[in-house]
């Protein structure tokens, strides 16, 4: 897109300013208070005040200058063609634990693009490696503000960050976090976890030098490097053995404590996968300080039995008071190894409380990716299939919502729903995330 052109726009929202100022998709906008728009982050800024100056060119190249009074942060109703409003940059380095760099290949081409784009962060909650970060960003990112940022760290010691991310430029763009720190932006972390590299004593000293900058970096998670089968000719790495995962629980609890005691909250989190390798409890909702990394796969079987137990304590209020309205039924539900655990009893749960209630639970393993990997996330239409066909399935089989692609009803591998329905012949239901949504789809309400 050529820049001096602005951005065009795509869409107008019903209601909206814009719509009351007659723009229609097709316009562009080409500056906001004679500044010029270099993306999404500079249009959230210049369009926040109460008195705004708009230029818009209309496809005819007439220009217009429109003057518009409104409150304060309120949205002018526009949705450009890209929502970025700029190139989505790509990622520079070669990580040891890249997954993508572990696909096959043949899959549609927009998964094989590795994001290090330091405005999606914000946007979307990407993690950031800071090494495709320029000066430019972080001024901006200072300048106006925008917390928090996630930042892959992976360790603090720059040398070791160089080999992992093979890029050498990688310890360097650790002091970024100085910056963001004095500046008083928000951080959370990340540190995927690589056995024989970035754990043990690499990890400790890792937490301790994170700390440093507490209360902005508000938490950080660690998360157990994922391993396909496709990993020939790419940098030697074994996965973690239970005895590996209670050494790695042992060192995040000790300075969870240590945190919990100076500062207040737990800062350091472990992901669920591993807290089931170990065979270890997970941990009640208050060690996880308000969910600060569930995207990351923090707390999200705590949270999804604590709303089952929720939901589960109204169902038998029901159930005492004889106000269950409830048609006997037999249905079906898949999952991945790590969830199947806790979805498998919570389906006992169910059927144990409700007369006439029939759920078959069933375990999906990765052949696809192969069978390290262990989240639903990463479950394929094809796996499903081969593994489901000629199952007791009754009248529906329900799957959870992250099986599909965002906002369609396609499988990681382009297989679609109704290609689902029609091969195991059997409705397919997706279910959201929440154990509430467990309990009404299984019970078929809405």
């Amino acid at each position: 897109m050529n820049k001096s052109k602005g951005h065009l726009i795509k869409k107008i929202l019903p209601g909206s300013i814009a719509e009351e100022f007659e723009l229609a998709p097709g316009d562009r906008l080409i500056s906001i208070n004679g500044h010029e728009i270099e993306d999404i982050f500079d249009y959230q800024f210049y369009a926040e005040d109460t008195y705004i100056e708009i230029l818009i060119e209309k496809p005819d190249g007439e220009q217009w200058i429109l003057e518009v009074d409104k409150e304060e942060d309120e949205d002018l109703g526009i949705e450009f063609d890209n929502g970025l409003m700029d190139e989505y940059r790509s990622c520079h380095n070669k990580c040891i634990f890249c997954f993508i760099d572990q696909m096959p290949k043949g899959m549609r081409d927009t998964l094989y693009f590795k994001d290090d784009d330091s405005r999606l962060s914000f946007l979307q909650g990407n993690y950031v490696t800071l090494t495709n970060m320029s000066d430019h960003d972080l001024d901006r990112i200072i300048q106006y503000h925008l917390s928090p940022i996630n930042i892959s760290f992976q360790t603090m010691n720059p040398e070791l960050r160089c080999k992992m991310l093979n890029n050498r430029f990688a310890g360097e763009a650790l002091k970024k976090v100085d910056r963001l720190n004095e500046a008083g932006i928000e951080m959370n972390g990340q540190i995927v976890l690589c056995k024989g590299v970035n754990d043990g004593e690499e990890l400790a000293f890792s937490i301790r030098e994170m700390m440093r900058y507490i209360p902005n970096l508000q938490s950080v998670s660690v998360v157990p490097v994922g391993l396909s089968k496709y990993r020939d000719g790419l940098f030697p790495l074994e996965p973690f053995t239970r005895e590996d995962a209670r050494e790695v629980l042992s060192t995040i609890h000790h300075y969870q404590n240590e945190s919990y005691q100076k500062y207040g909250n737990h800062f350091i989190h472990a992901s669920d996968e591993w807290y089931i390798l170990a065979g270890e409890e997970l941990p009640q909702e208050e060690n996880y300080d308000g969910y600060l990394q569930l995207e990351n796969g923090v707390g999200m079987m705590r949270l999804l039995l604590n709303e089952f137990e929720e939901a589960m304590k109204e169902l038998q209020e029901k159930i005492s008071a004889d106000d269950l309205d409830f048609v006997p039924r037999e249905i079906s539900m898949a999952t991945a190894r790590l969830a199947y655990p806790f979805i498998r009893d919570m389906a006992a749960r169910m059927m144990e409380m409700v007369p006439g209630l029939m759920i078959h639970v069933y375990e999906i393993r990765n052949d696809f990716f192969g069978e390290m990997i262990t989240v639903s996330g990463l479950l394929t239409g094809q796996d499903l299939i081969a593994q489901l066909t000629g199952k007791e399935l009754g009248e529906a089989l329900y799957l959870p919502q992250n099986v599909l692609r965002s906002g369609e009803e396609v499988f990681l591998d382009d297989v679609t729903v109704t290609e689902m329905e029609k091969a195991l012949q059997v409705k397919v239901d997706i279910i959201k995330s929440s154990g509430r949504d467990f309990v009404n789809a299984v019970l078929d309400r809405a």
